[in-house]
């Protein structure tokens, strides 16, 4: 439902859809082929601590990650 805004119109939005879209806050208005499409705006590092978190308990794959990095076959012993 369209609702007058000053000069403006403001569209009301059910919460439960915005819950579904995760919608809590500023939000990002584009027009695509005559559609209005509502994206929410994500904080820049939005998700970094979380995924720092996962990162460090993954200890097994650094381990597994470095002979393939710096195989032994490749000089042995660097030199500095």
């Amino acid at each position: 439902m369209l609702r007058k805004v000053g000069n403006s119109r403001g569209v009301l939005i059910p919460a439960a859809l915005l819950a579904e879209c995760r919608i809590e806050g500023a939000v990002d208005l584009t027009v695509e082929e005559g559609r209005l499409i509502i994206t929410p705006i994500k904080a820049p590092r939005a998700g970094w601590a979380e995924a720092a978190a996962q990162i460090a308990t993954r200890e097994d794959e650094d381990e597994a990650l470095w002979p393939a990095t710096f195989p032994e076959e490749e000089g042995g012993e660097w030199e500095w």
